[in-house]
């Protein structure tokens, strides 16, 4: 009847209005996150790296696009990128930077061994994960050169551990990988599949969706001062001048082992405004002249780095400096050594013969870069004049539009709290625990979810009470339904 129906009706759409105002609460918190900023540190195979710089195979490693090394024999990989699933604790996250291995050189020059590893990701679903990277492989015996993008190289032995409800930021550390059939082939037939590979380590930044910025009234005040710089910055463009630039050096890769090796002991300090993006160093805040038709450069960086340790090792660099002509630059610091300082010293050279500005951009990109003999004696003769030192990276922003190359981004330090705990033997609990960290649902979300259970009891409870009134005749039809054993229900 209507009144029945009706009654229905409005039972439903209350209890659709409380599901849609709670699904929400209760699983907004366990939305995907997203991974942004992060390293990961793999030596891919600490042997093999022995083999390649070996009396053997005779050859070297070099890193490429940003990649580092840490410890005693791994690489680190950054800026780290991806998702993670609180809720279900999928993860994927890959990472930037390679490492070039070469040895076995031929006399035409080439070398019969030569493998790059480069863009790692790690993916884990399910309980199983694999290491996934872009390989490019010159094949062992027939010379045969394959590329290939994303390759399943390794299977980690996650070994039981629980990927969710992780917080930010997350951690896995010495992870057990091996090598898998695609990644044997891929590796050029150096190992068979199954070959246990060196454990990974990761630690990767997470963050939830930024919310939508709120509009803001117009500022005619800001407006007049924007336009104003603007102005001012496009008249200083016109004369030469720039004021956004920054150049990018390790100084070098083995210096920075043997600082924090067993033998210097020591470490390195930054200072007024410099950047670690791992296997270099930022020089910010850049301003000075810059030619665009003669690809000349006159400029200063803000930031300042000192090296100490055992031995008597105290190196400083600071005030630094970058001239660019005829197709060479160099790059000047002054430095402070056994308490003295020596300004504007001349420490590498480097190539520069393209740095002509494109999309409002003057940009080297890892020149090759050697030690000048005033470079030399600033390292106490350690390195001799013309030893190649790490390569160095230089931008700047001829248009107010443009921007600078990204550093290198490690993501936060990882620390204990950060690791997955272990899977125990699940046994039931009375109720369920508040997740200790902002990706999971929290004591509030609980409490929500309490409170609309009861009402959503007190919604079923109120429809068949409804119902059952809604069931006996109205006095005005009481006649009518009186040849009727029962009420219709339907």
């Amino acid at each position: 009847m209507p009144s029945s129906r009706s009654t229905r009706a409005l039972a439903v759409a209350l209890l659709a209005v409380l599901l849609g105002a709670l699904l929400p609460a209760a699983t907004a918190q366990a939305a995907s996150r997203t991974v942004q900023g992060g390293r990961l540190d793999w030596g891919i195979k600490s042997s093999f790296q022995s083999y390649v710089t070996g009396p053997i195979a005779n050859g070297s490693w070099s890193l490429t696009g940003g990649a580092a090394t840490v410890g005693g024999s791994q690489f680190r990989f950054h800026s780290a990128t991806g998702s993670y699933d609180p809720d279900s604790g999928a993860f994927s996250s890959g990472f930037s930077g390679g490492v070039h291995f070469t040895g076995h050189k031929k006399a035409d020059g080439s070398n019969e061994l030569d493998l790059t590893i480069s863009r790692p990701t790690v993916k884990i679903n399910g309980g199983g994960g694999t290491l996934y990277a872009d390989m490019v492989s010159k094949e062992r015996g027939t010379g045969k050169v394959s590329s290939r993008s994303q390759v399943p190289l390794a299977t980690l032995g996650l070994g039981g551990i629980n990927m969710k409800g992780g917080s930010t930021p997350i951690a896995l550390t010495n992870v057990p990988t091996t090598l898998t059939a695609q990644g044997a082939s891929a590796f050029a037939g150096y190992y068979t599949e199954g070959t246990p590979l060196d454990p990974v380590s990761l630690s990767v930044d997470t963050k939830g969706a930024a919310a939508e910025p709120k509009p803001s009234a117009p500022d005619e005040k800001k407006d007049e001062g924007e336009k104003k710089d603007e102005a001012k910055k496009k008249d200083e463009a016109k004369a030469g001048r720039f004021e956004d630039a920054a150049v990018d050096w390790g100084v070098r890769r083995t210096f920075r082992e043997y600082v924090t090796g067993s033998i210097g002991q020591g470490k390195w300090t930054l200072a007024d405004g410099a950047q670690d993006g791992g296997a270099l160093f930022r020089f910010p805040k850049g301003k000075g002249t810059y030619d665009a038709k003669k690809e000349t450069l006159d400029a200063e960086f803000s930031g300042s780095i000192r090296f100490t340790g055992a031995h008597d090792l105290d190196l400083k660099f600071a005030a630094v400096t970058v001239a660019v002509t005829k197709g060479e630059g160099t790059l000047s610091a002054d430095v402070t050594s056994e308490g003295r300082t020596t300004e504007n010293v001349p420490i590498v050279t480097f190539e520069a013969e393209d740095f002509a500005p494109q999309d409002g951009l003057a940009a080297l990109t890892e020149a090759p870069a050697v030690l000048t003999a005033e470079g030399s004696k600033a390292f106490g003769s350690m390195y001799k004049a013309g030893t190649a030192m790490d390569p160095v990276s230089l931008a700047v922003a001829v248009d107010d539009k443009a921007q600078l190359p990204a550093l290198p981004d490690l993501g936060s330090e990882p620390n204990a709290a950060a690791e997955p705990t272990k899977k125990a033997v699940e046994e039931p609990s009375a109720a369920p625990a508040a997740a200790s960290s902002d990706s999971g649902p929290g004591a509030g979300t609980w409490a929500a979810i309490g409170g609309g259970v009861l009402l959503l009891l007190g919604a079923v409870a109120a429809f068949f009470a409804l119902r059952r009134r809604s069931a006996r005749p109205a006095p005005e039809a009481a006649d009518a339904s009186a040849a009727s054993d029962s009420p219709q229900t339907s």
